[in-house]
């Protein structure tokens, strides 16, 4: 975990595409899109049903080593709002234990914005927290402090002759945007239009590595 200053508060952020917050004991997690592999299966495309839980694993093992007590969804956690009818027994298990270990907050995205309450957790369409808003998808005009998701950024390089892909966040001093943190989920390019559209001028994409954190500034 390396230190990330924003909005006036301290995080830390992980190389696993994670935010630990401290003074709350809180994680944060965009973009989680469980059962995806279900989704694709049922319209034909057959994919390893093993996202959810791969994913659930590693959500179990970061809140095991931070000490989490709180943990926040920023949308899209599942790739349906009817994805966690479809959870296998083991997933289900493994997710309703953090549920009911955790104070979990689930905030609805464009994938899941029906989600009902079948895992545990709260749902709610967006948050405030602290003096930081909590969202899925950026909203440009708004000028509070804002972490959100939604764009999955990815940053791309060269690096001796071949392209490098690692997941990152990107960040003004107002905005926020969480990676993606689900295991079968891709990646926009963080130069995208559209998220420099999202965040601002200014913008920089961070790489979050064991023992420090990257910036590469983005083109406006």
């Amino acid at each position: 975990m390396v230190p990330l200053s924003f909005g006036g508060h301290e995080f830390q952020a992980l190389a696993e595409g994670a935010l630990y917050w401290p003074a709350r004991s809180a994680l944060l997690v965009a973009d989680l899109h469980f059962e995806k592999g279900s989704w694709f299966a049922s319209n034909g495309q057959m994919l390893p049903p093993y996202d959810s839980l791969a994913t659930l694993t590693a959500i179990a093992a970061l809140a095991d080593r931070t000490g989490a007590r709180e943990l926040w969804c920023l949308g899209d956690s599942f790739h349906d709002s009817a994805g966690c009818e479809r959870l296998p027994a083991d997933a289900r298990a493994l997710l309703t234990a953090l549920t009911g270990r955790l104070d979990w907050r689930w905030i609805t995205g464009n994938h899941d914005a029906l989600l009902v309450d079948h895992c545990g957790g709260t749902i709610v369409e967006e948050a405030e927290v602290d003096g930081l808003v909590l969202r899925h998808e950026a909203e440009p005009g708004d000028p509070r402090a804002e972490l959100s998701g939604h764009f999955h950024p990815k940053l791309r390089i060269n690096m001796r002759g071949r392209q490098v892909s690692r997941r990152c966040f990107v960040a003004t001093a107002r905005k926020l945007i969480l990676p993606a943190f689900g295991s079968l989920t891709g990646g926009l390019d963080a130069h995208h239009p559209e998220i420099v559209r999202a965040v601002g001028r200014g913008a920089h994409a961070l790489v979050a590595l064991e023992d420090r954190l990257l910036r590469f500034p983005l083109a406006a």
